[in-house]
């Protein structure tokens, strides 16, 4: 059974830092692009940023570059997002999905996924 289990979202302060995990299970995730998205409340989803496979090619929303940054541990089957100088635009359920349809680029723009976790909330205040 396909599982994708995020973890490591809070509650910071305005230039803090999290680490978000996506631990999966249930296939290989050598085959999949990885991506990292987030909903904020009556907001659409938003692509954050997306891993290919196994060279390392990634993809950064514009309003995160310089600021997080997407990395995968085939090896621990786990794919994390660091989020440095978090600011309060940055409040959103995040979420971890998993594609082997698509390039890095296509994942995060389209917001498309094969297969999602179930969110984790990050609240960026004061």
């Amino acid at each position: 059974q396909v599982q994708l289990v995020e973890s490591g979202g809070g509650l910071v302060q305005p230039g803090g830092s999290l680490r978000l995990s996506c631990a999966a299970s249930g296939f290989t995730l050598d085959y999949y692009v990885f991506g990292w998205f987030r909903q904020a409340p009556g907001k659409e989803r938003e692509g954050v940023s997306c891993i290919s496979r196994s060279v390392g090619t990634t993809y950064y929303v514009d309003s995160v570059k310089g600021r997080f940054t997407i990395s995968r541990d085939n090896a621990k089957n786990t794919v994390y997002l660091q989020m440095n100088s978090l600011k309060p635009e940055d409040t959103a359920v995040y979420y971890c999905a998993a594609s082997n349809r698509w390039t890095t680029k296509e994942m995060c723009v389209g917001s498309w996924g094969d297969y999602w976790g179930q969110g984790t909330q990050v609240t960026v205040s004061s």
